[in-house]
């Protein structure tokens, strides 16, 4: 059974993302609270529409649509059955000149968009194209925690409470010591343990291993609850930085959501660098990719725990890889996005803190002419990598709450 690829589109979408006070709005959106995603709409012959994401859309979102562009020629009028082949054209498209970048992420879209389309054709969910689900859920952990008041932090709590999520991600700097220790301790009153993001990835220049270690031992002199893990704490070409925290630390280390192959992945999985793996398929090459980096993973014992921060149809593709690897834990975003009810729909459920599996063919979102019409691409809703200073209360704040 074959069917035939008749069309490959960009579509831009952009929405209100969080509010105009939201610390990751006055770091990151220049032009206010409104967020771009950028998906590829594949059509095949009989008219089944498959959709896929990469992560720069949220950055670059023209850069998105001229790779598509040049890409889209060499795909027309192929057996969209034939996803390792069409990945393999994508490859031979792209990886000389961006085998590690931005090209990746256009990879990503296709081959989600891919998948997509065949599993809608064989009216399966997309998990289900690579064998049968390990379960009927999956433990959900709660992204955010970029907050510069208790205030802030007790609403995501409470967030947190009305989903029964036992897990929490925040986001911390070197300097964020008694901000740190408060919401640890404050989190433990609703049973709800803390990660740390350090975001060193957008970070120039990075940590140093010796700086987060004293980090860590400057909050553990405040308070000794469990830190479930960190995340990024050094910066991402710092194996040895990240090897260093492995052994200091009885935290599980762990990063890679920028890495563009499942190549370099593995080869961070076999020099030891995480206790867990984060890849996104958003960003690596698409779904198949990230199981990959499952199975091999799994082969060393170490864990993979899917990055989920795009937009939805990048999140519901993740959820699928984790599904179909057999995952226990997967991310939750936490800022509010007018886009996700929409595409959704009913199929992200969250029951007493666990993903429930999605069921509907495909990636088990909607998309459609209504929604593109609705969410007006604009080109100022772009995501800068140049962190502002936004002014936030500096730690003593947070040492008169302890």
């Amino acid at each position: 059974m074959t069917k035939k690829i008749e069309e490959i589109r960009t579509v831009l979408l952009s929405a209100n993302y969080g509010h105009e006070n939201h610390p990751e709005i006055l770091e990151c959106f220049p032009n206010g609270p409104k967020r771009t995603i950028g998906l590829v709409e594949v059509t095949l012959e009989d008219g089944t529409k498959g959709y896929g994401e990469g992560y720069l859309g949220v950055f670059a979102p023209k850069v998105f649509e001229s790779i598509v562009d040049l890409c889209k020629p060499y795909l027309l009028g192929k057996d969209s059955f034939d996803i390792k082949r069409r990945y393999l054209d994508l490859c031979s498209i792209c990886d000389y000149w961006s085998l590690q970048g931005a090209a990746r992420h256009t990879t990503s879209a296709i081959e989600i968009a891919l998948i997509d389309a065949k599993s809608k054709s064989l009216e399966i969910p997309a998990y289900a194209m690579f064998g049968d689900s390990f379960s009927d859920k999956v433990e959900v952990y709660g992204s955010g925690g970029i907050c510069d008041t208790k205030e802030h932090f007790i609403e995501e709590l409470e967030y947190l409470k009305s989903l029964g999520i036992k897990k929490y991600k925040i986001r911390s700097t070197e300097k964020d010591i008694f901000r740190t220790a408060w919401i640890i301790e404050e989190a433990k009153k609703y049973e709800i343990e803390i990660g740390i993001d350090m975001c060193q990835n957008l970070a120039d220049p990075p940590l140093s291993a010796d700086e987060v270690i004293n980090f860590i031992d400057s909050v553990r002199k405040i308070t000794p609850e469990k830190i479930l893990f960190l995340e990024e704490a050094v910066g991402p070409t710092d194996i040895k930085g990240f090897k260093k925290l492995k052994d200091k630390f009885d935290i599980k280390i762990c990063g890679g959501e920028i890495i563009t192959t499942q190549e370099e992945m593995i080869s961070r999985i076999a020099l030891g660098t995480y206790d867990f793996v984060q890849p996104d398929a958003s960003v690596i090459g698409g779904i198949q990719a990230v199981l990959e980096v499952f199975k091999y993973a799994k082969s060393k014992s170490v864990d993979t725990v899917v990055h989920a921060w795009g937009g939805p149809v990048a999140i519901m593709a993740n959820y699928h890889a984790c599904f179909a690897s057999g995952g226990n834990l997967v991310e939750l975003p936490m800022i509010p996005y007018d886009l996700e009810p929409d595409l959704f729909t009913d199929q992200r459920k969250i029951i007493d803190g666990y993903l429930i599996r999605p069921e509907n063919p495909g990636i088990s979102i909607t998309m459609n002419k209504e929604i593109e019409n609705k969410y007006i691409f604009d080109e100022s809703a772009v995501y800068s990598c140049v962190v502002v200073d936004r002014g936030q209360p500096n730690d003593n704040y947070w040492e008169t709450l302890i």
